[in-house]
C-alpha cells in the first residue's frame, strides 16, 4: 500500500497485517478515545488545576489534522489483533538476545513517519509506503538495514504474536523471488519522471531546432553553390584576362620580330646626292626602254613589265624606309629639283 497524504500509520498497520483493516476513521476513534482517558486522569487533580486548564489548551498528542497518529494508537489498533509492540533496543528486549531473522516483523518510527519491515514467506521484505514497491531484504542484510535505521534516529519496535494469514504469505512459502532493480522512493519517481518529461521536451525542442537548421542548411547549400559559380567566373574572367595578356605579349613579339628582319640602312637617313643619283637613274633607265622600238606582240608585255618596273623601285625604297624617312626624302628631292631648276636659268 503505498502512501496517501500523511496517512502513514495507516499505510503501516494496513502493510504489517496485509489487508485494509484499519480506516483513518477508525484510528482517529482510537486517538479520540486515549484522549478522552488522559484527560480523565488529568481532572483527578482538579478540573480547576493549572494542569488540567493547561492540559484542554493544548492540541492532541495522539493524532493531528495531517494524518498523525501516536504510538499509542498503533500499539492500541494491534492489541485488537492479539499484537503487542516491544522497543528493538530495549534492555529487555536486548538481554533477550533474539536474532531478528528469527522474528516475524518489526514497525519503525522516526519522527511523523512510520513503515513496517515484514517475513512473508521465508524473506523479508521493506514495506516502507513511500517506496515505489516492497524492496526485498536479504537475512545477512537484516541486521544491518535494522542497525542504519537506528543510526538514523528511528525508533524500532518488534512486533510480538501472531499475525492474520495473507495470501502473499502462502504463496512466497512456495517461492523465493528475486530482484533486479532497487524500488525508488515516491519523491525520486516523480522527480525521475519530471526529468523525462523535460528531456523529451528539450528532445521535442532539439528536434524543431534540428528542422529549421534543415532548412538553413538548404540555404547554406545555395550559397555555396552561388559562391562556387562565382569563384567560376571569375576563373573564367581570370583565364581571359591571361590569354589576352598572351595575345598581347605574343602581338608585341612579332612586332619585335618585323622590325629585326627589316633591312638596316647604313645610315639613319640617305643623302640628298644618293637619291638625286638613284633617281636619275631611274629616269635613264626609263627613256632607253622608251626609245628602243618593241614588236606589237610584246608591247602589251613591255607595259606591264614596266609598269611593274615602275612599282618595284617605289615598293623597294618603301620596303627599305619608314613612311617618315620616305616623307623626308620626298622633300629633299622636290628642293634639289627646285634647286636644280634655278641654277639652269641662270
Amino acid at each position: 500500500m503505498k502512501q496517501e497524504g500523511s496517512l502513514c500509520a495507516q499505510h503501516c498497520l494496513n502493510n504489517l497485517l496485509q489487508g485494509e483493516y484499519f480506516s483513518p476513521v477508525e484510528l482517529s476513534s482510537i486517538a479520540h478515545q486515549l484522549d478522552e482517558e488522559e484527560r480523565m486522569r488529568m481532572a483527578e487533580g482538579g478540573v480547576t488545576s493549572e494542569d488540567y486548564r493547561t492540559f484542554l489548551q493544548q492540541p492532541s498528542g495522539n493524532m493531528d489534522d495531517s494524518g498523525f497518529f501516536s504510538i499509542q494508537v498503533i500499539s492500541n489498533a494491534l492489541k485488537v489483533w492479539g499484537l503487542e509492540l516491544i522497543l528493538f533496543n530495549s534492555p529487555e528486549y536486548q538481554r533477550l538476545r533474539i536474532d531478528p531473522i528469527n522474528e516475524r516483523s518489526f514497525i519503525c518510527n522516526y519522527k511523523e513517519h512510520w513503515f513496517t519491515v515484514r517475513k512473508l514467506g521465508k524473506q523479508w521484505f521493506n514495506l516502507n509506503s513511500l517506496l515505489t514497491g516492497p524492496e526485498l531484504i536479504s537475512d545477512t542484510y537484516l541486521a544491518l538495514f535494522l542497525a542504519q535505521l537506528q543510526q538514523e534516529g528511528y525508533s524500532i519496535f518488534v512486533v510480538k504474536g501472531d499475525l492474520p494469514d495473507c495470501e502473499a504469505d502462502q504463496l512466497l512459502q512456495m517461492i523465493r523471488v528475486q530482484q533486479m532493480h532497487r524500488p525508488k522512493l515516491i519523491g525520486e519517481e516523480l522527480a525521475q519522471l519530471k526529468e523525462q518529461r523535460v528531456q523529451k521536451t528539450d528532445l521535442e525542442h532539439v528536434l524543431e531546432v534540428n528542422d529549421g537548421t534543415g532548412m538553413l542548411d538548404e540555404d547554406e547549400e545555395e550559397l555555396q553553390r552561388a559562391l562556387a559559380l562565382s569563384r567560376q567566373e571569375i576563373d573564367m574572367e581570370d583565364e581571359e584576362a591571361d590569354l589576352r595578356r598572351a595575345i598581347q605579349l605574343s602581338m608585341q613579339g612579332t612586332s619585335r620580330n618585323r622590325c629585326q628582319d627589316i633591312p638596316q640602312t647604313s645610315g639613319s637617313h640617305p643623302t640628298s646626292e644618293e637619291l638625286r643619283k638613284r633617281r636619275e637613274a631611274y629616269f635613264e633607265k626609263q627613256q632607253q626602254q622608251q626609245q628602243q622600238p618593241a614588236p606589237p606582240g610584246q608591247l602589251t608585255h613591255l607595259c606591264e613589265k614596266s609598269s611593274t618596273s615602275c612599282e618595284a623601285p617605289d615598293r623597294d625604297l618603301g620596303d627599305s624606309m619608314s613612311e617618315e624617312d620616305m616623307l623626308q626624302a620626298a622633300v629633299t628631292m622636290s628642293l634639289e629639283t627646285v634647286r636644280s631648276k634655278t641654277e639652269g636659268k641662270k
